[in-house]
């Protein structure tokens, strides 16, 4: 049987971790919980760069890496596709399908931050939902803007913006209360995809809101892709 490291990131990685026995390793960055109810071994931390990853590969006999890791994590899987080549292994992918805007919906892509703060120019109201990164941004918010930013942990804001710590799956009534009660004009969302509609997209094509979607990179070449847990099962089971 190959020993596979299974990267994790998101929410399928777990049911695909669930499935493996006492051999395989389930690794994590270390944001969010980490589940202690596995048969799998669970590592927790980085691992210095793609020759750091390529050592442990080596060193714990690793056949198989899995990137289960989120779509717009490119820096891991561009490291995991670089360890895997140097030590000879294989290296599968999890990919989630990118969501498709639906009819009604008022989607416009942005590349990169810079791209982001010229198209919120109109707004006053706007919800990030990108995770940490726009706490980096809080001197820069216009005079004109309230920012409501939604992470998985509760941060400090500002007299312009206020931090929810929350983590999904959202309800969709619970969605509709915080558009309303914070009259958001605006919403900023990565494209992560999954295989339910989000229900905060349908809030913003109720409403009539628009969506400024930061633009999926590119991730790296790997042996096999994989759009669904049971596709990724079912060619663990083969192994």
């Amino acid at each position: 049987m190959k020993r596979i490291l299974l990267l994790g990131g998101v929410t399928e990685a777990l049911a695909i971790a669930r499935t493996l026995g006492p051999e395989h390793i389930y690794s994590l960055a270390g944001v969010g919980r980490v589940p202690t109810d596995l048969a799998c071994q669970v590592r927790v931390g980085g691992y210095g760069g793609a020759e750091g990853l390529a050592q442990f590969v080596h060193d714990e006999g690793i056949s198989l890496i899995l990137d289960a890791t989120h779509p717009y994590a490119a820096r891991i899987s561009r490291n995991a596709a670089q360890a895997a080549r140097l030590c000879g292994v294989a290296c599968w992918a999890m990919r989630r399908p990118a969501w498709q805007p639906q009819p009604g919906d008022d989607w416009r892509e942005v590349a990169d931050w810079a791209e982001l703060t010229e198209a919120l120019k109109p707004f006053k109201r706007p919800l990030f939902t990108l995770g940490r990164e726009p706490l980096q941004h809080l001197d820069e918010i216009p005079a004109d803007q309230f920012w409501t930013l939604r992470a998985l942990d509760v941060y400090p804001g500002n007299e312009r913006c206020e931090v929810i710590g929350a983590r999904g799956p959202f309800l969709i009534e619970d969605e509709r209360a915080l558009f309303e009660r914070r009259k958001i004009d605006v919403l900023i969302s990565k494209n992560s995809g999954s295989t339910a509609t989000e229900p905060k997209l349908e809030v913003a094509r109720e409403r009539g809101v628009p969506v400024l979607v930061l633009k999926r990179p590119v991730l790296a070449s790997v042996d096999r892709e994989f759009p669904t847990v049971a596709s990724a099962l079912q060619a663990i089971t083969l192994l």
